[in-house]
Formats: C-alpha cells, structure tokens, sequence
C-alpha cells in the first residue's frame, strides 16, 4: 500500500515539475497567440493534476494520507480612492516649475465657465503650457518638441488623467479628459481630474512628414507617453503638495492606443486604463485600409470617387438585410444588431443580399459588389492567402457618414491611412506619398510592400510594429497583480480599427488568464462593444455613455461594471444630436452596453427603448 502510494506521488512530482517548467518557459508575449493557446491548455489539464497531494516532491519526510493544504495565492489589492486637494498657492506660480528638459510657456487661471461641457460650466482651473524634449532632427532640420498643455483644477478629486490624442497627432487638444462616446456629457476635467495632453512630438507643420524622423516616429509611438508621465505627475505635485492618488490613461482612436502604451510599458505608474476605439494593431488597419481601396476601385464608376461603389441607397439595402437575419437575434426587432456573435452565423452576404439582374437601381447589389464587399470585410490577404489583419463584422451602421468617410475618402487621402502606412510606418519612409496618396494605396502590394511595416534599418531601427503596437498586450501581470483595470470600448461598425481586431484581443488575453489563481481576465479587463456605432461615435447606435466614472467605481471601489448604459443622441439631447438615428425610435432610447461575450437581450417585458429591460447574456 505504502509502495503504491509513493508511485502515486512521484507521479504527481513529475507532472508538478513539468507544470513548473511550462509555467517559467511558455509565458509568451502576443507574438505567438497559437503557442501561447496551447500552452494555455496545457497548464490547466496539469493545474488539475498537481491538486493531489504534493507533500512528497520536497523530499526529506515520510509520505502520509493527509494532503498538504494549497499554498496560499495573494489576490491582487484592492485600492483606495482617490483624496482631493486645493491648488496650492497662485496658478500663475507655476510658470516658475522646473523639470528636466522641459520649458513652461505659460500659467494662466482660467475662470469658471470658460470651457462648457454639455452645457455645464467646467470649474475655474490652472492651464499650464510648455514643451518637452526639443531637439532639431538629424535627417530634416526640423525642430521638434513634445508639446503639452495641464489642466489643474483649483479644486482637485486627487486624480490624473493622461489624455491619448487621435490620428496622426501634431496638436495638443484641449486637455478636458473627454475619453470617448459621442457627444459627452461629463469629462475628467469637469470631474475634477487633472489633465495632461501633448501633440505626441510634432507640430501640424511637421504632418506627415515627421515620419522621416526616427525619433519623432517614436515620441508619435510612445515616446510622448514615457517623457509626459513622470513631468506631468511632478507638475501635480508641486501644484497641489502631493502626488496623484490614482493615475489614470484615457483616449479615443489613436488615443485609445496611447492609453494601452501607458498601461503596458508604463505598468506602475496607472491604475485604470480606458481605451476606446483603440487602434493597437494601427499600421496594420492603416494598411487594411489600402485593401478596402483596392476593393472599392474595383466597382466604383469614378475611381476618383469612391463613394461611387456604393451608393447609400446600395448601403441601405446590405444593411436592411443584416437586419433581416441579425435584428430580433436579441429578443426584439429594434434596428440593432445586438447578437454580433450570432449574426456571423446567420447572415451570408452571398446568400442573403438581393443580386441585380441588370443594371445597379439602387435596390440590389451587383455580382462585383457583393464580391468586393465580401473581399472587404474579410479583410487583406496576401498572395498565399494569409490573413493579414482582421475580419470586420457586418452591422447596419455602415449606413453612417464617418463609416462612409473612413473607407472611401481616408482610404485615399493625404492626410491619413495612405501618408501614415507610406511615411510614418514603412520603411523606408517615401516622402512622395503626401503628393500621390491615392495612387500609392491603389498601388500598394500586399505580397512585397506590407513586410515593410516590420522593417527595420540603420535609420530606423525600430519597426512601425514596434514603436506603435503596445507590447505583451496579452501578458497584463503588471497591472492585475497591483489592483489596476483595464475597460476597452468599441463600435461594431467602425469604419477603420475593426472591432474583430479587438475581439480576437479579449479572447487572446481571457485564454492567457484562464484558471490563473491570481483572477482571469475578466476579474482586472473588459470589453464592451456598442452595436451600430461608427469610429469611435456615431452611427445608428447608443452611443453616449460614460465609461471613465465605470472605470473609477471598478478602480476605487471594487465595483466591477456589469453593464454600462448607453443612450441614443436624439432631439433635444445636451451633448448634442446624432441626425442619422433611425426617426422609428425613441429619441431617449437607452441600451445596455454588456462586458464581452455577454449580450444584451430584451426581457420580454417592458418599454424596449429603456435599457432597464434588457439583460446581459
């Protein structure tokens, strides 16, 4: 008995150790997901293994039938929230501030009233200006500074909020902390935050061409983020007399993608990271976007024109039959697609889209269309056939302005996707795409010009996919283990930074943190998509909501966001009215937006315009 037994347990040290040896070698960033699912699988068949009995494998004792208790596995703390504080002496003061290479322009108080939100005074409050860093580039000539604004409010909440900016950059926006959502009706200025934005390197004179600098490239990647932390909580401290209680990273787009940078190579410094939009795979949805180009062409009948694709009305009717088979998928028939995941099932463009027999009328879609349509929102593939960035899901907010306008005018214009992907991300860098946008994006070659967004030379010695995607995005250790949390928004149907990216994200990131002891990644991560809605707002969607003050109360007081509620922008709303809302609906029409992959289903009871009858699922 005592012979079987020592078997027994010898067998369950060498599965121990080679949990052990998993555990210490297999913690791979997102670079490998494949490995990384398989690994994942591993350790939890042995997770179960090593629940018996393990009190032989140290050696040194005899074996007995009482099994050693588990060892104990500290959670992650919770954190206390955030404690005010006054301004301390004068505003203007601050002009005074010093901080290594850094030069302030200007202190000024700003009066109560000045700045509005939603109709609301924002509260009286410090304006700091100044610049970081400046420096001229060795390849241009060019001087180039990380220029900022602060925004310290007389009466702080003991807050900072780092606020991610969009697009290519090169202005530093008004730092009131409006963090995502369509026509807002608070922001982290009006809440109390301090705030901090900066024109991330470059100045609107140096767009796009700042992409010839390798530094620039950087600061516009991360490198902002790395110099503006440590000065921005500085600035705070001699403002107030302490530091930032809480430390928080917000953005949109662009924005939404600093905010991940912060959260991932600046781990110990932010407690809550709100990302909406976020673009994290951007050069690779810039290039995306070349394809959707190439696609278009191809039916358009002026290719100077791409909106000639597709009509709105040849829109309206693939939205009308997304609606057909996705609608009432959630339990009532509403103009939303609220089922994403059910409706990739139930809807086939080549299937359930009505096919013109003869000339395009604007009732039917032609052959070519649906093809190029398919092709589109399968996404790039290169000459073997490999995907190279993600799919997009269908949802009627393709009938949106902004969706229209990412795909057939930024498409081809000077002044994103093409001079981003050509000038800022390839390399080498071609400064002639500013003058040939559209004929580069028509020209760009998936087999042979896409590897250069992972290039590297003498010059520029980190690749686009280096200096711009936040690295171990599936490896948030650092942030879970101190108490910090991490709320990601998106709209289905937007236009550029396919919400499947960010999906194909969440459900890397839950495999990674599945059965991990120290909480799954639901317990310190969420996801919420907003059906309908276009890049970053708009849409026929829900599109106003507040996920900062969500993000405060999972951060602070351990209330983890269940659900977040949403309402549609109609007549009469304060932050302003969304014109394309359908005129069927309410124009005070609320939804759950529900924590991926739950969602929000009607009860079958109640009024179905208000979101306090519908659950998450």
């Amino acid at each position: 008995m005592n012979n079987q037994k020592t078997r027994q347990q010898q067998r369950v040290c060498t599965i121990f150790f080679v949990y052990l040896f998993i555990n210490n070698n297999y913690k791979q960033p997102e670079t490998d997901l494949n490995l990384l699912s398989r690994t994942s699988g591993a350790l939890a068949v042995l997770t179960a293994a090593v629940l018996l009995p393990l009190s032989a494998c140290g050696g040194g004792g005899p074996a007995d039938d009482t099994a050693a208790p588990p060892p104990s596995v500290a959670t992650p703390p919770s954190l206390a929230p955030a404690v005010g504080a006054a301004l301390q002496g004068s505003c203007e003061s601050l002009a005074g501030y010093t901080y290594a290479n850094t030069r302030i322009t200007a202190a000024t108080t700003v009066a109560a009233g000045t700045l509005t939100v939603a109709g609301r005074d924002v509260a009286a409050h410090c304006l700091v200006t100044g610049a970081m860093n400046t420096r001229v580039g060795p390849i241009d000539g060019q001087t180039y500074a990380i220029g900022f604004e602060m925004r310290l409010p007389l009466a702080w909440n003991g807050r900072f909020l780092y606020q991610g900016n969009g697009g290519t950059d090169g202005a530093v926006a008004t730092a009131v902390g409006a963090v995502g959502s369509g026509g807002p009706l608070t922001h982290a200025l009006h809440q109390g935050f301090a705030v901090v934005s900066s024109d991330a390197g470059h100045n609107a004179a140096q767009n796009p061409l700042f992409g010839l600098d390798p530094q620039a490239r950087i600061d516009y990647g991360y490198g902002a983020v790395l110099a503006l932390t440590p000065m921005a909580k500085s600035l705070i401290k001699a403002a107030y007399g302490k530091g930032p209680d809480r430390s928080y990273a917000g953005g949109t787009s662009n924005g939404g993608r600093h905010a991940l940078v912060a959260g991932t190579r600046l781990p110990q410094e932010y407690d809550g990271i709100l990302a909406s939009t976020p673009g994290f795979n951007l050069p690779r949805a810039a290039a995306a976007q070349l394809y959707t180009a190439q696609q278009l062409r191809r039916v358009a009948t002026d290719e100077n024109d791409l909106g000639t694709a597709f009509s709105m009305a040849e829109r309206q009717v693939l939205a009308q039959a997304i609606l057909q088979r996705c609608d009432a998928l959630d339990g009532v028939a509403d103009g939303l697609v609220q089922d994403v995941e059910g409706c990739r099932s139930a809807f086939d463009i080549r299937q359930h889209v009505p096919v013109c027999s003869g000339a395009r009328d604007g009732s039917c879609l032609s052959a070519a269309q649906i093809d190029a349509l398919a092709n589109l929102y399968r996404g790039p593939v290169n000459g073997q056939g490999q995907a190279l960035y993600a799919t997009q899901a269908f949802d009627p907010g393709l009938v949106g302005s902004n969706w229209a306008s990412w795909k057939f005018v930024s498409s081809v214009g000077n002044a994103r996707d093409p001079v981003a992907v050509g000038i800022i991300f390839q390399v080498p860098p071609d400064a002639t795409v500013a003058t040939r946008s559209r004929q580069f994006a028509f020209d760009f070659n998936f087999d042979t010009d896409f590897a250069r967004l992972s290039a590297t030379d003498a010059t520029y010695t980190e690749s686009a996919m280096s200096f711009m995607v936040p690295p171990g995005m599936t490896q948030l250790d650092a942030l879970r283990d101190r108490g910090a949390k991490v709320l990601v928004v998106q709209g289905v149907a937007d236009g550029v930074f396919s919400s499947d990216d960010t999906r194909n994200w969440y459900e890397a990131l839950t495999q990674a943190y599945r059965g991990d002891a120290r909480g799954e990644a639901a317990s310190f991560a969420r996801f919420f998509l907003v059906p309908g809605m276009n890049h970053s707002r708009g849409g026929i969607a829900t599109d106003q909501f507040d996920a900062l003050s969500a993000l405060v109360d999972w951060v602070e007081r351990g209330v983890a966001p269940e659900r977040i509620v949403a309402a549609a922008r109609g007549a009469g709303n304060a932050g302003g009215v969304n014109t394309e809302l359908p005129s069927d609906w309410s124009p005070t029409r609320t939804r759950p937006l529900c924590p991926y992959p739950a969602v929000a289903r009607y009860s079958g009871q109640g009024d179905s315009e208000q979101a306090e009858n519908f659950v998450c699922r």
